[in-house]
């Protein structure tokens, strides 16, 4: 791991997304319904992704364990597409994009496992730091 001891601990915000595009109207009521199979999508992925930010560590070699302070997780559809957004917050000496865009990640995989029985069509499409802020690479307008 990068040596990290002579930073300063800011606070540090990321924003990940990542676009689950389903092939079926029938899907996305499903989702919005509540009648997928597996159960309710948006509540299981949010769990998924919480767990997802929380592990990076644990899965990346050269992630630095660090405090997750705070971890919001939003979805929009628009068409056949879920968008979901990430948010990590910490205040400590490295930044928190790989988290976002793992839990991201988590979340859009979480979201194809429930919704493959009822759609063979599924895609995960652009996962991306949207933003990220704090530190010295602080990058406060939208990437």
């Amino acid at each position: 791991m990068v040596d990290i001891t002579h930073k300063k601990s800011t606070l540090r915000t990321a924003i990940a997304q990542a676009i689950v595009q389903v092939s079926s109207e029938d899907t996305i009521s499903a989702i919005n319904n509540k009648t997928v199979p597996k159960g309710d999508v948006f509540a299981m992925s949010k769990a998924a992704g919480l767990l997802g930010v929380k592990k990076t560590a644990d899965l990346l070699p050269d992630c630095h364990p660090l405090p997750i302070e705070y971890t919001d997780i939003s979805y929009s559809i628009i068409g056949l597409q879920i968008t979901v957004l990430v948010t990590v917050k910490t205040i400590y000496k490295t930044g928190v994009e790989v988290e976002a865009m793992h839990g991201a990640s988590i979340v859009a995989l979480n979201m194809y496992d429930m919704l493959k029985p009822i759609d063979k069509g599924i895609e995960i499409q652009h996962i991306k730091l949207l933003r990220k802020t704090g530190g010295k690479s602080d990058l406060g307008a939208d990437l």
